[in-house]
């Protein structure tokens, strides 16, 4: 989108397919070491308020991988003021402490991470061919479940005459 497109987003959908064209090209900047690139778009996407822990933490990311870990810090600390149970954030997080020799605060805040994980696993991104293929197996499991229930109610009821 050039700016002139970006200045006439006025549309929740407009907004929001920006944000998500922005994350996209952010990733294929930071693969290409155009860490300028990907900041300036992310940041331009943070003015709609929309997924900002995802901007804020491809924020991070990018800030990482210039070997900028103050900044990766306030990004990954932001992205999980938006969302406390970002996952990855929390884990990049404790990285930077260790790229920056804070040992006491990665060990602590990898194991939160890692704590994190069990409790709150990442959201799966499932296509709907994916989510009918879950729902069969899950209707499937159930019915598989009230038959066996069904034949254990009927051999002891076989069983008590």
């Amino acid at each position: 989108m050039s700016m002139e497109e970006i200045e006439v987003l006025t549309t929740f959908e407009q907004q929001h397919e920006f944000v998500t064209q922005a994350l996209v090209q952010s990733e294929k900047h930071r693969k290409k070491k155009e860490y300028k690139q990907g900041i300036s778009l992310l940041v331009e996407a943070l003015r709609y308020g929309i997924d900002k822990e995802k901007i804020y933490y491809r924020l991070g990311n990018i800030y990482i991988d210039g070997d900028d870990f103050s900044r990766a810090e306030y990004a990954y600390k932001r992205a999980l003021d938006v969302d406390p149970h970002h996952v990855n954030a929390l884990h990049n997080l404790a990285i930077v402490y260790k790229q920056q020799k804070k040992i006491s605060l990665y060990v602590k805040t990898y194991k939160k991470s890692q704590r994190m994980e069990i409790r709150h696993p990442r959201k799966a991104d499932l296509n709907q061919a994916q989510k009918k293929h879950l729902r069969r197996l899950g209707v499937k499991i159930m019915l598989g479940m009230l038959g066996i229930g069904a034949i254990v109610v009927i051999v002891v009821v076989l069983v008590s005459r």
